[in-house]
């Protein structure tokens, strides 16, 4: 494979400092940022790093999954709990799919109703057991073990839910995952800082990406 035919080296990422010149504000800010939102708070900076590396298996970016992987093992975290944390991403992520699956039975159905997202529809979600009830009960039964407790709390993983259900933006999984933290006694804080890791990390994945731009740029 020749130069110009890899879109994804591990080495372009040496490259985002380059934007510390080219946008010198907006990367100095971002970096300030990002750096808050992942520092030790009501969360450990452990779990801040789980969170990371779950969201960055959702937004898709393999530099940041490279980068927090290191970080959170740096944090003593063992390679089960990230594996748990990266089986909650999953989960979100095919229940995000799911759950839009409501405005599908409406759209297909022609209901007159000009409200999109509407709490009551994901009473809507058991119809797929009727529709198609073997891969219906299967996910079930997948999205049931992967939220249970194991290495990580139950409090824990919805504090994971909540992050990537603001990165897949699923209005019902963040309303389903936000009350379910709630009840595992999850604080407001607990809850805002674990969408300040989504959201820092959603925009990382922009500006990581941002090397491939350069990459692209320079040829």
């Amino acid at each position: 494979m020749n130069h110009n035919d890899s879109l994804y080296k591990k080495s372009h990422f040496n490259r985002l400092g380059e934007f510390s010149t080219l946008s010198p504000e907006s990367f100095k800010t971002f970096v300030a940022f990002d750096k808050k939102a992942l520092s030790e708070g009501t969360l450990t900076a452990k779990l801040k790093e789980l969170i990371a590396v779950a969201v960055a298996h959702t937004t898709g970016c393999p530099h940041c999954i490279d980068f927090h992987v290191k970080q959170v093992k740096k944090h003593r975290a063992s390679k089960e709990e990230m594996a748990e944390s990266i089986m909650v991403a999953t989960a979100l992520k095919a229940g995000s799919a799911l759950a839009h699956g409501v405005n599908a039975l409406n759209a297909y159905d022609g209901t007159a109703d000009d409200e999109l997202y509407r709490a009551s529809y994901i009473n809507r979600l058991k119809e797929f057991s009727q529709l198609d009830g073997d891969a219906f009960k299967a996910f079930v039964t997948f999205d049931q073990q992967a939220m249970k407790a194991g290495l990580l709390s139950v409090k824990e993983k919805e504090l994971i839910a909540i992050a990537v259900a603001h990165t897949t933006g699923c209005p019902y999984c963040i309303d389903i995952h936000t009350k379910a933290a709630k009840k595992a006694k999850a604080t407001r804080e607990e809850v805002a800082e674990s969408i300040m890791v989504a959201t820092a990390l959603k925009a990382g994945s922009a500006l990581s990406h941002g090397v491939n731009a350069l990459v692209a740029y320079d040829e």
